[in-house]
C-alpha cells in the first residue's frame, strides 16, 4: 500500500509479546514428581528446590532490567516529547484558566458582563486544544534518538501516527487469532 521502505523497529519498541509464567509453576513441579511420596520426602524436596529458586531469581532479574532498559524510551525522546508537551499543552491550558480571570477583572473592575456561555466555551475550546497538544506533542517528536526532526513536527506526526496504527492493527489481529 505504502511505497515507504519497510522500517527498522525503534529501540524501545517490543519485539513481541512474552507469555506469562506462573510463580506455582516449581510448586506443580513437585507435587507431579512426589505424588506418591510421603510428606517428609515433599518437605525435603521443597526446601531442596528452594535455593534453586534463589539461583534463578538472580539472572531472571538481570534479564528484567536489561529488558527494561532496552524497552524504556531513551532519555534524548523523551525530552524532546516533553518539550513540545510543555509549549503546545502548556500555552492553551494557561489561556483556558486565563479566560476565567479575565472575565471575572472584567466583570468586577469595568462592569462589563460577558454571558456565561462565551467564557465557558473560550475555556472549555482552550482546554481540548491542551488535550491535542499533548497527543500532538508526543506524535510530533522525531522518535529516532539521533534525529532532532523539523520545529513543527508534521513529518515525524505522520511517521510515528502510522507506526501507532500499525501496532494496534496487529495487536488486534493477534487478540483475533488467539479467540
Amino acid at each position: 500500500m505504502s511505497t515507504e521502505p519497510a522500517r527498522n523497529p525503534l529501540p524501545f519498541e517490543p519485539q513481541k509479546k512474552r507469555k506469562k509464567t506462573t510463580k506455582n509453576q516449581p510448586e506443580t513441579e513437585t507435587k507431579k514428581t512426589a505424588p506418591n511420596q510421603d510428606k517428609s520426602t515433599t518437605t525435603t524436596t521443597d526446601k531442596s528446590n528452594t535455593p534453586a529458586k534463589k539461583s534463578t531469581a538472580k539472572p531472571s532479574t538481570a534479564k528484567k532490567s536489561m529488558s527494561k532498559e532496552s524497552s524504556q524510551i531513551p532519555e534524548a525522546v523523551s525530552n524532546r516529547m516533553i518539550r513540545r508537551m510543555v509549549v503546545l499543552c502548556g500555552i492553551p491550558t494557561v489561556l483556558g484558566i486565563s479566560i476565567f480571570v479575565v472575565s471575572y477583572f472584567l466583570f468586577q473592575n469595568m462592569d462589563i458582563k460577558l454571558p456565561n456561555a462565551v467564557v465557558l466555551f473560550a475555556s472549555l475550546g482552550c482546554w481540548g486544544l491542551g488535550v491535542l497538544g499533548l497527543s500532538y506533542g508526543v506524535l510530533s517528536a522525531s522518535w529516532e534518538e539521533d534525529i532532532p526532526g523539523t520545529i513543527l513536527g508534521w513529518q515525524e506526526f505522520r511517521i510515528n501516527l502510522e507506526r501507532m496504527t500499525s501496532a494496534w492493527r496487529a495487536s488486534r489481529q493477534e487478540a483475533k487469532q488467539k479467540d
